[in-house]
């Protein structure tokens, strides 16, 4: 059985996401297929491993110093042989409480897909090949995922419930005691060229738009920042604090300006090399966000979100507590 589950929580999401993954994997002496892991009665290969975490482990590769790649490597390959465990092991139980996904439904969700990325099929498909996947691993990834959704059906949101109090405490602490501010707090990825070629300065495009694809279909836009961003910024997920509107520059200020709180901008080149920035919140010009009744809903389904994630996790942890894991790596 493969190991290739992802499982963010929503599966439309998550399927742009994982475009990043469909890179060849690090050309490296070790890659001789192997087991690495047994769980239950599944196994983890290399190529599963490798598979999963190519775009991460060519970056080592390409911008660790020499003498750190190996331990980087190391420590990199541990973290997503866990995630490959616990992804493992959510199909399993999905498998035994005889959950599946037919054609249709991955027809569907495909399409959904493809409209939000306001692109043909026909475009679509060639990104996918551009980024070294072909139509028929990207069904099976994406049937993964409707799997896992179903699955967080039957196994979690009946235990996720938010109350008017808590969305209460949330509006107080976020947005009434910091309605009169004029301030944007801001998050931000660069990705900066090596030198003045053209060559360098489209890996940096590159990088930036799937970096901004990943943020912009649901992963964490500060372990996006840490992963991806080339500038000081990362080591803070991208944080770059509060501004007003006179200490942001011309590109942040055309970048931000136009953007609901939560929204993610274009790219725009700058001296410092492609940027994009995502809002957090903004005090200035948004009145609206004074009005409790106009954010309640926005702030139950983050805490939804916040709750559901927090208890898949404790529900996989559970899972992995209960099941036979061997690791060979």
């Amino acid at each position: 059985m493969s190991a290739s589950v992802k499982f963010p929580l929503r599966f439309v999401c998550a399927a742009l996401c994982l475009l990043a993954f469909f890179h060849p994997p690090v050309a490296r002496a070790e890659m001789v297929d192997r087991i690495i892991a047994i769980v239950n009665d599944d196994v983890i290969t290399f190529s599963d491993l490798n598979r999963e975490g190519a775009a991460l482990f060519r970056r080592i590769t390409q911008e660790a110093p020499p003498e750190q790649v190996e331990p980087t490597l190391l420590k990199a390959r541990e973290e997503i042989l866990s995630s490959l465990i616990d992804k493992l092991i959510v199909a399993q139980r999905a498998k035994k409480m005889g959950i599946s996904v037919g054609n249709p439904e991955v027809d569907s969700a495909i399409k959904n897909i493809i409209e939000r990325n306001k692109t043909t099929p026909e475009k679509f498909w060639q990104q996918l090949a551009l980024m070294g996947t072909n139509e028929q691993d990207y069904r099976e990834l994406i049937r993964s995922q409707i799997l896992q959704d179903k699955l967080i059906d039957y196994e979690i949101r009946s235990r996720v419930v938010v109350n008017e109090e808590r969305i209460h405490e949330y509006y107080e602490k976020n947005y009434a005691q910091k309605m009169k501010e004029d301030a944007y707090h801001v998050l931000q990825m660069g990705f900066v060229w090596k030198d003045d070629s053209q060559a360098a300065k489209d890996d940096a495009r590159r990088r930036a738009e799937e970096a901004r694809q990943q943020a912009l279909a649901g992963q964490d836009f500060r372990t996006l920042a840490r992963q991806s961003s080339d500038l000081p910024s990362a080591k803070d997920g991208g944080d770059i604090g509060v501004f007003k509107k006179s200490e942001m520059a011309a590109y942040m200020k055309a970048s931000i300006l136009g953007l609901q709180v939560g929204q993610i901008s274009a790219i725009q080149e700058t001296p410092a090399g492609y940027q994009f920035f995502k809002l957090l919140s903004d005090k200035g010009d948004v009145g609206f966000q004074a009005s409790y009744e106009t954010v309640k809903e926005q702030i139950r389904q983050r805490l939804y979100e916040e709750t559901l994630n927090s208890q898949f996790q404790k529900w996989v942890k559970e899972l992995r507590d209960q099941a036979y894991i061997k690791k060979i790596l």
